[in-house]
């Protein structure tokens, strides 16, 4: 059955139906193939026999994060969201039904998959439900420990990885990823009345969370973003050392995201920290022309 999340819990046949391992499967390739932000997901780069696996954390992920933004109640949300607990908790007992979970049980076992960071991506779709404002830089990586970095964990474990030093890269990665789309996305999230620059790091350039609401880019605001930036560009260098110490494969991957994400804050910076007036985003031409750059730059860190 081919719904997406917020249509299948509103769907008491889905929820009632039995669905074998096949089936499961083609769900979670579906899902994961169907959705636009998808550009990354299996990537071409990655050995064939990962995909399937892939698709199924995905779908994981991608569930979680429609229960959190796309039913339109903060207590459906949280409701649903504990719901979503309970099958992980089942499936770690044994126990499933819902397709994404009957998919997921072999990535799980085959790779050696704990559930903390399965649970903490709930966390943080929880925490999306009540808290919109962060005061300090360390209240906003505390969330960002949550809701990226286990992202990063669940590809390294998937490849075979699973020692400090890689996660710690890894984390790094990850919650610069995070912080890049925050700075891209500011007037994005304040549709939902999210505000995601530190409010301490707002008052100290002089902007306010009114004038973020306002969507004014003045000078203080401008400020404040440049720190932000500022913070997400060091965390990509701190990370950068990953892509030298994964297999070529995954390597270009996550040298990809890296330079993808800097280019992101390259672009914030080009138009002096005015993400109201014009969203940055990648074209597909930038895409290509990264790729190429990012090919040579791995092969020839590998050569040396």
């Amino acid at each position: 059955m081919r719904l997406a999340p917020k249509d299948f819990v509103r769907s008491p046949e889905a929820l009632a139906a039995s669905y074998s391992l096949s089936d499961a499967q083609a769900y979670a390739r579906w899902l994961a193939t169907s959705h636009y932000e998808n550009f990354h997901v299996a990537s071409f780069f990655l050995p064939r026999r990962l995909h399937q696996d892939f698709f199924n954390v995905y779908s994981f992920c991608r569930w979680a994060d429609d229960l959190g933004d796309e039913i339109g109640g903060t207590q459906e949300s949280l409701r649903l969201l504990a719901w979503w607990r309970e099958q992980l908790q089942a499936m770690y007992r044994g126990e499933c039904s819902h397709p994404v979970f009957v998919a997921l049980r072999g990535t799980v076992d085959r790779h050696g998959i704990p559930i903390e960071p399965l649970n903490d991506l709930i966390l943080a779709f929880e925490q999306d439900q009540v808290v919109t404002r962060y005061r300090t830089w360390e209240d906003l990586f505390d969330y960002c420990r949550r809701s990226a970095n286990p992202v990063g964990r669940l590809v390294l474990y998937l490849c075979g990885y699973q020692d400090p030093e890689r996660r710690r890269l890894s984390d790094s990665t990850c919650t610069a990823l995070q912080l890049a789309n925050f700075w891209q996305d500011v007037g994005v999230d304040l549709e939902k009345d999210r505000i995601y620059v530190p409010l301490e790091t707002l008052e100290r350039h002089g902007s306010s969370v009114e004038e973020v609401q306002a969507r004014r880019a003045t000078a203080a605001f401008r400020a404040a973003l440049h720190e932000a930036v500022d913070r997400a560009e060091g965390l990509f260098r701190e990370g950068l050392p990953l892509a030298r110490m994964l297999s070529p494969r995954l390597s270009l991957d996550i040298a990809l995201f890296s330079r993808g994400g800097m280019l992101v804050l390259e672009k914030i910076r080009r138009q002096d920290y005015d993400v109201f007036a014009l969203r940055p985003y990648i074209s597909k031409g930038e895409r290509f022309r990264l790729l190429l750059r990012t090919l040579v730059e791995v092969a020839v860190a590998r050569a040396a």
